[in-house]
């Protein structure tokens, strides 16, 4: 059974089409399931959307919702077509998404942090001149949010936990090997996955998140794995999922997951 819980389309501002797109896609791709999390939108701020080339507008959300369940009707017994979406975790607003994502039947949530002390993952400029005992304050505060997020209860899935990597490969050497343990400890007391996820290829990084010595160690503590594509085109639904499955057997997964109604599906490797 193929899966990707990670696709997005053209309301966050910055993919392309529309869904059903992505689920033909997945179908022409052999997948079984197919999960649609665009970005949600910035439900903290006082604009309807503050940032259109990055999440979707406020006032589009239900709308969101309406077309992902009508197409999941469509195409039963086609596809499973899954309703999710890709949430940033701000810790000081968890409750007002938590609050508004309760009035929603999603299938899962993805949470991933974006951005860190305002500014975001994937801005080269933030590394420029910081000392190295600087660099490793900001890779612990990174992974401080994401085991917060893991621990807050919204999420089903974490999204590309060591995405800082994309634009500053140099990320993934910086000495805070205790904050990253302490944070799959906690992924994996919350029940929550992982994703391995293929889009950071088409970055500076050019591998997937997260790197094999992060899945290595995600492994030991038992942190369970899933699998999205992060694509921003319907051609890239499924990339590399066979690779992936692949090297998950190597590194010694038997078992990675998707989520239906919030529930954990187990699919062998």
């Amino acid at each position: 059974m193929k899966f990707d819980l990670h696709t997005h389309h053209f309301r966050c501002g910055h993919a392309d089409d529309i869904i059903e797109a992505y689920i033909q896609a997945a179908i022409g791709a052999g997948l079984g399931v197919i999960g649609i999390s665009d970005h949600s939108p910035y439900f903290a701020s006082e604009h309807d959307q503050p940032q259109p080339g990055i999440a979707m507008a406020r006032s589009d959300f239900a709308n969101y919702i309406a077309e992902v369940l009508q197409l999941k009707a469509k195409y039963e017994g086609k596809i499973d077509v899954l309703l999710g979406v890709e949430s940033d975790f701000y810790p000081e607003h968890a409750q007002l998404y938590k609050d508004i994502y309760a009035k929603y039947p999603f299938d899962y949530i993805i949470g991933s942090v974006h951005q860190t002390r305002g500014v975001s993952i994937f801005n080269r400029n933030r590394w420029k001149g910081l000392p190295p005992a600087k660099q490793i304050e900001e890779k612990r505060h990174y992974y401080e949010l994401i085991g917060q997020s893991a621990a807050s209860g919204m999420f089903q899935v974490l999204g590309h936990i060591d995405a800082m990597k994309g634009y500053y490969p140099a990320f993934s050497d910086i000495s805070a090997n205790d904050a990253v343990d302490e944070a799959l400890s906690m992924i994996a007391s919350s029940g929550v996955a992982i994703e391995i996820n293929t889009s950071a290829k088409l970055k500076d990084a050019e591998e997937w998140y997260p790197s094999d010595a992060i899945l290595e160690r995600a492994l030991h503590f038992g942190v369970q794995v899933t699998f999205g594509s992060d694509s921003h085109v319907p051609s890239r639904v499924g990339d590399e999922w066979d690779a992936v499955a692949q090297r998950l057997r190597e590194i010694g997964f038997k078992q990675w997951v998707y989520f239906n109604q919030k529930q954990p599906v187990v699919v062998s490797l």
